[in-house]
């Protein structure tokens, strides 16, 4: 079994930097656009908010009780939905915090006994619901903090963590390209080679059986936003992306994010 201490750390680091900045947020900043482009910076903690609320009923789950069904989820959605844009973000943060803390509090022998059943029929262990909260927040938090300063980065330790499950994560981020293309991808911070398949709508590690026709040199960082579509053309006007023989339009088309 994995270990799912790194992932605990990594999500309460994650909690604990979103919330020093939805706290500094007035009325005015909460209603701006977030990288998100259909949401507001409210909306998208809005959405971390009821996740939380829903990812505790999957704990639960996980513990020996019922999994939500689809009416739970409507009713915590709707709750959230009718609220202000100010109580979505202060009751985001109180309900991300249970989440974490609810964690945290697991005896290592819960710990090891968690299995619950996703959606998809997914069967996760404590490390696999802990890495998918993750992937949300720390993907989702960025959505807010970029909209703040341009400069804002997903954290270095998320990063790390939520690599290796880039190659799983393709069948729900990708799609396929028009011109199917085999690119090479170099990756830094940490060090990494990848192949990406746009005809297959595969990621994996290392070089590919077939030879790559392009090749797209990154920090591991843009690469894990480039897979959840939240690359754009600030990445190449720095250097942080380059590419030969494919172009971010036609990346982009295969990850077109959510």
């Amino acid at each position: 079994m994995t270990d799912p201490t790194p992932y605990m750390r990594a999500l309460r680091a994650s909690h604990d930097r979103l919330t020093s900045v939805a706290v500094s947020l007035d009325s005015d900043d909460l209603r701006k656009r977030s990288y998100a482009t259909e949401w507001s910076i409210a909306d998208v903690l809005s959405h971390l908010g009821s996740g939380a609320e829903i990812f505790e009923l999957y704990v639960n789950a996980g513990l020996g009780g019922e999994p939500p069904a689809q009416e739970d989820n409507q009713r915590i959605w709707d709750t959230w939905n009718a609220r202000s844009p100010e109580e979505q973000a202060a009751q985001s943060v109180a309900a991300n915090e249970a989440l974490v803390s609810r964690f945290e509090s697991l005896t290592p022998e819960q710990i090891d006994s968690l299995r619950v059943t996703m959606f998809g029929g997914m069967v996760m262990d404590a490390a696999g619901l802990l890495r998918m909260r993750l992937s949300e927040h720390a993907v989702h938090g960025w959505d807010v903090e970029v909209a703040v300063d341009p400069a804002a980065r997903v954290s270095q330790d998320a990063v790390e963590l939520l690599l290796g499950a880039l190659p799983q994560m393709m069948q729900w981020m990708g799609k396929k390209a028009a011109e199917p293309a085999v690119i090479a991808v170099t990756a830094t911070s940490p060090d990494g080679a990848y192949t990406i398949d746009t005809g297959g709508v595969t990621l994996t590690p290392g070089a590919g059986e077939a030879p790559a026709s392009a090749s797209v040199e990154l920090t591991s960082e843009a690469l894990l936003r480039l897979v959840y579509g939240r690359v754009d053309e600030s990445a190449v006007a720095s250097g942080e992306l380059r590419t030969e023989n494919v172009t971010l339009p036609e990346l982009r088309a295969v990850f077109p994010g959510f």
